[in-house]
């Protein structure tokens, strides 16, 4: 998708600007490919910087209320130092390293309902535009996927994907911000957990799975939240049986009876609660994934409704 927008620093006349990505979805740790359009308006200007900045819609969870806003969490600088003349038209094209902490958009071309952007700033003769947003999917690396198919084969229900702002103690996380993504479980650990969250922390060496069950309390006891934390490496796609694996991960957080298991998760990891079922039921979360709506939006509407959910961003 091409957006254009006017430069309304510098009035009528001003240069415009569209961004081109390459179509497709892109992996975390990969390369985003595309150009920048840059047009002359009615004079010749300097063009002192052209700058791509990654964008996430994130939650803030306060005591008692929870907010959202824009987070920058990847700038790029992909040109700059040129004279454009009038109606002059010129093409920037760039090769743009996508953070390997980069949140997954969708799973086998459906979307988790999570918004990202990239968006375009052109710097001409000390004024600064914040073009327009392009949408940005990125799909989950093949560890990702075998960890998640793996528990839609083991009868995990999707319910909802989300950023929080935060960090998660303990791990090698570097954004300010982390994912994730809400499972109901099957019947067989109904008993021992209400839900369950996954983080999918990737690396160069491979992925850290943050696991956080919510646990019924019982009789004379309030429910809790229990955490672990995992390690898989990428040579492990192909030669390991994930759905084994990750029922033995899901064991132990089944048999854990609180707390964050010495000391691994800080103060500034928050889980995200929420009683009412939404999204899809019990089931397999793959299976429900592909079949087209994730929380009640399918790729059209988040596509169509991205300009919104970023409206009024100004930093």
């Amino acid at each position: 998708m091409v957006f254009k927008r006017l430069l309304g620093a510098l009035g009528v006349g001003g240069p415009s600007v569209d961004t081109i990505l390459d179509g497709g979805a892109v992996v975390p740790g990969s390369t985003l490919t595309g150009r920048v359009m840059v047009r002359g308006g009615s004079m010749d200007v300097e063009i002192t910087g052209i700058h791509l900045d990654f964008v996430a819609r994130v939650e803030a969870e306060g005591h008692d209320s929870e907010t959202e806003g824009n987070v920058v969490f990847h700038r790029v600088t992909v040109g700059g130092g040129f004279r454009l003349a009038e109606e002059q038209e010129f093409s920037v094209p760039f090769q743009v390293p996508v953070p390997w902490e980069t949140p997954i958009t969708e799973i086998y071309g459906q979307p988790l309902g999570i918004v990202l952007g990239v968006r375009t700033e052109l710097a001409v003769a000390g004024a600064v535009d914040k073009g327009d947003l392009d949408p940005l999917m990125v799909r989950p690396l093949p560890v990702q996927e075998a960890v998640l198919e793996a528990f839609g084969q083991l009868g995990f229900g999707f319910k909802t994907a989300d950023l929080e702002l935060g960090r998660i103690g303990g791990t090698g996380q570097t954004l300010p911000f982390y994912q994730e993504i809400e499972m109901y479980p099957p019947e067989r650990y109904a008993r021992a957990m209400r839900e369950i969250e996954v983080s999918l922390l990737a690396s160069p060496s491979g992925l850290e799975v943050v696991l956080e069950a919510d646990k019924p309390g019982g009789f004379l006891s309030s429910g809790h939240d229990v955490v672990n934390r995992f390690q898989v490496g990428h040579q492990d796609v192909g030669r390991t049986d994930f759905n084994a694996l990750v029922d033995s991960w899901v064991q132990q957080l089944a048999q854990r009876r609180g707390g964050h298991g010495g000391g691994f998760l800080g103060g500034d990891h928050h889980g995200h609660r929420d009683d009412e079922r939404s999204g899809f039921g019990a089931g397999a979360m793959i299976a429900g994934v592909a079949a087209g709506v994730v929380g009640g939006l399918v790729m059209g509407e988040i596509i169509d409704e991205i300009g919104d959910a970023f409206e009024g961003d100004e930093g």
